[in-house]
């Protein structure tokens, strides 16, 4: 006797094999889940150059397609068309073309900036004690106008010193074997780092040889497990998250450099001490967004002030203005709405993406939280459309409630009210003028 499986059974039992999975799954992580972890740990550690290298090649990825249409194709089907020998050799002239760039642009900055970087810190090493004695005397002659101030910095520093003391002597002091211990092991994941990194390079180079078959093989997955209409929902959902987090992350950079090059000439002219290092400060730390300016600033204005109070005074200045411009011109002409949120959610996404993942989190918090806000409101407006709502937010900002569909706000409602009384009102005002009459 056959058995006989129709298509209802199979895909009943898929479920039911596929929830008690999910689960046992679910039992596993909340019972076991530092086991879990230590191994997921385990797994990107050992996976690491292959994460370099799609990141790598990811962000890669623009400038080679860039350079394709604009140069390559041109002047690949001047004479004749395009053909696969003529792609195979075009897309080794754009990735070679690509890394030579990339390797030029980050030379030129290591070979600009390194040495002059280095110079401003032995400078403020040799001349340390110099500026101490310089920021004392200009304290001692602020206290010496301003004895209040005197007082209470005094009371302060005699209420906090012991404490301090006791954190130095019970916590600082005794760990400073294993602070050494630590730093030394850092030194060492740096080069590691720096050596999965180099094979990421090298990973990258054949993923952008090959990134068409990989993306034709994801579709050809997708395709081959969901229905057609649900594989299309998916690919513009990559789609959109990639464009996502490349705008984002490419503007991002190239903002940074702008307001790196504009605060190196702005330091210039007012002739801020160690200008090009406060300027590499303060454009690497405007990649973060909205925290990254003030984390930039903040050393760097410490650093100017032990120099020389005033001019730290007119960088504080000159900052300001800079984030304004950034925050109102630049910003908003190279990133456009690439992210859609507001100024609440994106200080929101960098708090939590921040606290969990660190800088790195700082960085990509933004446009991944972009990408889940898109996703949340496309559910509620696929949702609100198939109600017969209206999917605009601005229609529900005074909504009272809704009947059969019809949107009631409260100014409707206190006009019907009002109307209410207003016809009461006239009503027995007509029937005393009656009564009246009788």
């Amino acid at each position: 006797m056959k058995l006989h499986l129709d298509k209802k059974h199979i895909s009943l039992g898929i479920t039911s094999f596929l929830v008690v999975a999910a689960s046992l799954l679910f039992y596993y992580l909340l019972f076991h889940g530092e086991i879990f972890v230590s191994k997921l740990d385990k797994f990107v550690t050992i996976a690491s150059p292959i994460i370099y290298g799609i990141v790598v090649a990811y962000l890669l990825t623009p400038l080679v397609n860039s350079t394709e249409a604009k140069v390559l194709i041109p002047l690949f089907t001047h004479k004749s068309p395009l053909n696969e020998q003529k792609h195979k050799w075009m897309r080794v002239i754009s990735v070679t073309f690509t890394l030579i760039f990339v390797f030029f642009v980050f030379y030129i900055f290591f070979r600009i900036l390194i040495p002059n970087i280095v110079t401003s810190i032995q400078s403020i090493s040799t001349q340390f004690p110099t500026y101490v004695t310089n920021l004392t005397f200009w304290i001692n002659k602020f206290f010496e106008k301003n004895p209040d101030i005197e007082k209470l910095v005094i009371q302060l520093i005699d209420m906090y010193s012991e404490e301090f003391n006791n954190f130095l002597n019970n916590n600082i002091i005794p760990q400073l074997e294993s602070i050494v211990k630590t730093v030394s092991l850092s030194l060492i994941n740096v080069l590691k780092v720096l050596w999965d990194f180099v094979i990421g390079v090298i990973i990258a180079v054949y993923v952008l040889f090959s990134k068409e078959i990989f993306s034709s093989q994801s579709k050809k997955i997708t395709y081959a497990i969901f229905k057609n209409d649900t594989a299309n929902n998916i690919i513009n959902d990559v789609r959109f998250v990639s464009d996502t987090f490349v705008g984002f992350i490419s503007g991002k950079i190239l903002d940074s450099a702008i307001i790196g090059l504009i605060c190196f000439a702005g330091t210039s002219v007012l002739n801020i001490p160690y200008a090009l290092l406060v300027s590499v400060i303060v454009g690497l730390t405007n990649i973060i967004p909205f925290f990254g300016p003030f984390l930039g600033a903040i050393p760097s204005a410490i650093l100017i002030l032990m120099v020389d109070p005033l001019k730290c005074l007119y960088f504080i200045i000159f900052i300001l203005f800079l984030q304004q411009l950034d925050g109102n011109v630049i910003g908003p002409k190279i990133l456009g709405e690439s992210t859609g949120l507001s100024s609440f959610w994106v200080i929101f996404s960098i708090t939590i993406f921040g606290g969990l993942l660190g800088i790195p989190g700082m960085i990509i918090g933004v446009p991944f939280f972009a990408v889940l806000y898109a996703g949340i409101r496309h559910m509620v407006e696929k949702s609100l459309s198939k109600k017969g709502l209206p999917t605009e937010s601005i229609q529900y900002q005074n909504l009272d409630k809704i009947v059969d569909n019809k949107l009631i706000t409260r100014e409707n409602r206190m006009a019907k009210k009002f109307f209410k009384v207003k016809l009461f009102q006239s009503a027995k005002k007509k029937t005393e003028k009656d009564d009246k009459r009788e």
